[in-house]
């Protein structure tokens, strides 16, 4: 890793041009799995991997990297990640605003509250533990499933188990991540009223 950031140091100092596809080469299919585990739609995760880079070139932003150009552009993803998460909420709840578009300025406001980005943390970081304690032939059949869009069928030939299997393991996972949802969502609902 250290010797990337080195060659990527001296591209960016000689040819920013070449240090700039040298990154999108070595990380896009990284980035994209990262970002997918937010947005959970392989189309959307390339586009903001897309965006990221684009923003890097244009805005001359690989001139103000100080640290690891890999932790930034992950930390980029990730951040972009979230936004279009808010934008998401944003939209929902300007879609189901029964007052129409003036109320859409604090709707929009609303929903930017650092909190919710402490708590889009969280929620990201439990699902990755609950993900993480499922058994490994259930976790592997998920993750192929939902991050890599594979259908059932490949994930079976892959694994060597039948497709019964496989639908079981994706059944199995989606219960407890569920379950773990219900969960986070009655804590947040007894914090709210202040119950607990």
């Amino acid at each position: 890793m250290l010797d990337d950031e080195v060659l990527v140091g001296q591209l960016m100092k000689t040819d920013p041009e070449q240090g700039c596809s040298w990154l999108f080469r070595r990380y896009y299919t990284l980035l994209c799995n990262h970002a997918l585990r937010y947005v959970y739609s392989r189309e959307v995760a390339e586009d903001i991997v897309g965006e990221v880079f684009c923003t890097l070139w244009t805005n001359r932003l690989y001139e103000s990297i100080t640290t690891s150009y890999r932790a930034y552009l992950f930390v980029a993803v990730r951040n972009k990640s979230l936004n279009y998460l808010r934008w998401e909420l944003d939209r929902s709840a300007v879609g189901n605003d029964a007052f129409g578009e003036a109320d859409t300025a604090v709707v929009a406001t609303d929903l930017h509250t650092p909190a919710e980005v402490v708590q889009f943390d969280e929620l990201y970081q439990k699902i990755n533990e609950t993900i993480a304690e499922l058994p490994p032939q259930c976790r592997r059949s998920f993750l192929l499933s939902r991050f890599e869009q594979k259908p059932y069928r490949d994930i079976a030939q892959e694994m060597g188990i039948s497709v019964k299997a496989v639908e079981a393991n994706i059944s199995r996972a989606l219960a407890a991540l569920r379950k773990m949802l219900r969960t986070e969502f009655v804590v947040a609902l007894l914090l709210a009223t202040d119950l607990i």
